[in-house]
């Protein structure tokens, strides 16, 4: 039984602080900024929960006090007037750690909602978050509700409002892209942003201190700290939480001349979201949902995966002969190179041993949360073909190579799975070996889609990818065609692809059952005012032992 929601938390700044920002000629937002939320005293960002398992849940809050160090107690509760207290503890809430604190809550019943709540050495209370252990044993129902690509400046968090109100979530996702890193006028535009929406941080994300600010400004808008207050949530990081299109050794934005060493912008980034979310320091991690799943969160970004492969530097020649051939050549030769991973070898084999025990378990899924698209995606050859004249050069020069690309077999977007297709073809086959009944969950790419995926010409799993929370998608690059004819022309041409949206904002829900599991696209309205109307929804199903779209 899903508890009553707690009362929704008001972040608040003293007058002290709004002072001080208004003599720094700081003017007022939509809510408050990142400078006045990290400034502020007290309990400055509400409360969240993640990690979840059958007997425990990682519990967070920040606590900024007066000194370099307050001490906090923690209470986790079955009921709203904290009568009954199962659990709690003490922590310290100290500047080392930007006063976030993260106790773990254990000794839980299985498949129970609690409250929980701190304590300021004061004596003040924090909000009052709600969050559920997994279930053990036979389970009939699990939903989890799924969010990506989360831009601040673009629109308002409409998604994470919707989901809030519902009472029929057990586990939030986010699939990646909590935030974004640019500087301001850089992503989204000084046209494209939001008046009200930017945060207070003018340059980009590259420091620790910036970071922390990035997610400071974040985690001050009220939907998102209302959707960690209700439920427990099991996050990841893609690209944006340390810079655009990052991998092991690099990022497409991060320039060491003028931005120091990569490792140490990753391990700022790093460092600041695991202060800053309730998550652990385990770069990759399972949870059991009872008999009924696996859930496997994956790292794709920044522990193994190469460098993502482009077609610029590929085929550099705006000289037909000159470009396909050199596309031809990647084609057969550097494309399909066995060793290339996104995962790492330690995580591969992790990931087919998990895969292994789950069915050796006998649990009917095994679902694996990551990052970006795993089915094959292919250009639609209407969107070169109807381009208009005002398209940039160097828009027009970009589709044309990739159209070059399209017709000698190449995906679209190599900083995709389809960019490491030997590394995905291992996955797909440690979960045919194992049996396994693949659900795939992606975020990234900011418009929604569902894939038959396969191994050969054997059946290997389903992804459901989900749409963005803010971010603009193909409706957005790609203007001059209907997202409803783009969407069909892609289906048409990707053979894995079975449906697909390229116009709409919010987020998808995944409802597991022993006998199928559904995705249900969830689109927003509008993302320009703050408003919870739908669009509509789409959804979609697999049966259970078929490992294919029904």
């Amino acid at each position: 039984m899903t508890l009553a929601p707690p009362p929704a938390a008001r972040f608040q700044v003293d007058r002290r602080t709004i002072l001080q920002l208004g003599a720094l000629g700081v003017g007022a937002l939509a809510f408050p900024g990142a400078l006045a939320a990290q400034s502020a005293r007290g309990f400055t960002h509400g409360v969240a929960s993640g990690e979840p398992g059958a007997d425990r849940a990682l519990l967070w809050t920040r606590y900024r006090g007066g000194s370099d160090e307050a001490r906090l107690g923690w209470e986790v509760a079955e009921t709203l007037d904290f009568a009954r207290v199962v659990a709690g503890g003490s922590v310290t809430a100290a500047a080392n750690r930007d006063f976030c604190v993260k106790p773990m809550a254990t000794g839980l019943a299985p498949g129970r909602w609690y409250y929980y709540r701190f304590t300021g050495p004061g004596g003040e209370h924090s909000p009052i978050g709600r969050t559920r252990t997994l279930p053990q044993g036979r389970v009939e129902a699990f939903r989890m509700a799924a969010f990506s690509c989360s831009n601040l400046g673009f629109g308002w968090f409409n998604a994470y409002a919707h989901a809030a109100a519902r009472d029929d979530i057990d586990l939030a996702l986010h699939l990646g892209d909590y935030y974004y890193e640019y500087k301001v006028g850089d992503y989204p535009s000084a046209k494209q942003a939001l008046p009200g929406r930017m945060d207070l941080l003018s340059n980009e994300a590259v420091a620790l201190a910036d970071y922390r600010l990035r997610h400071a400004a974040y985690r001050a808008d009220p939907d998102l700290q209302r959707l960690h207050q209700l439920f427990p949530m099991v996050v990841m990081w893609d690209d944006h939480e340390t810079a655009n299109d990052s991998w092991k050794g690099g990022a497409e934005n991060h320039q060491p001349d003028s931005e120091g060493p990569w490792d140490a912008r990753k391990a700022a980034a790093r460092r600041a979201y695991r202060e800053w979310l309730p998550v652990s320091d385990d770069d990759w991690a399972s949870y059991e949902i009872g008999d009924l799943a696996t859930l496997l969160r994956l790292e794709s970004r920044l522990t193994a995966r190469e460098r993502p492969y482009q077609y610029p530097e590929i085929a550099p020649s705006t000289v037909e002969g000159e470009r396909n051939a050199a596309l031809a050549r990647f084609r057969d030769g550097a494309w399909r190179e066995r060793k290339r991973t996104l995962l790492g070898d330690t995580q591969e084999r992790w990931l087919a041993r998990a895969f292994a025990a789950s069915r050796r378990a006998d649990k009917t899924w095994q679902v694996v949360a990551q990052q970006v698209i795993m089915g094959e995606l292919y250009l639609a050859p209407l969107i070169p073909e109807t381009m208009p004249a005002d398209v940039s050069p160097q828009v027009r020069e970009r589709i044309m190579r990739a159209a070059a690309a399209q017709r000698l077999g190449l995906p679209a977007n190599l900083d995709a799975w389809d960019g490491y297709p030997a590394a995905r073809d291992r996955l797909l086959e440690g979960a045919r070996d194992a049996g396994a009944n693949l659900v795939v969950l992606a975020g990234d790419s900011h418009n929604a889609w569902s894939f038959d995926l396969a191994h050969g010409t054997d059946a290997a799993g389903v992804e459901f990818a989900g749409h963005s929370v803010t971010s603009p998608g193909l409706e957005n690059s790609l203007y001059w065609t209907k997202p409803e004819a783009l969407a069909r022309a892609l289906v048409e041409r990707s053979p894995q692809l079975k449906w697909a949206d390229t116009g709409h904002r919010g987020y998808m829900t995944v409802e597991l059952t022993p006998a199928r599991a559904t995705a249900e696209y969830v689109f927003l309205e509008t993302i320009r005012k703050r408003s919870t109307a739908l669009a509509g929804t789409h959804r979609l199903s697999t049966l259970a032992g078929t490992n294919r779209l029904s």
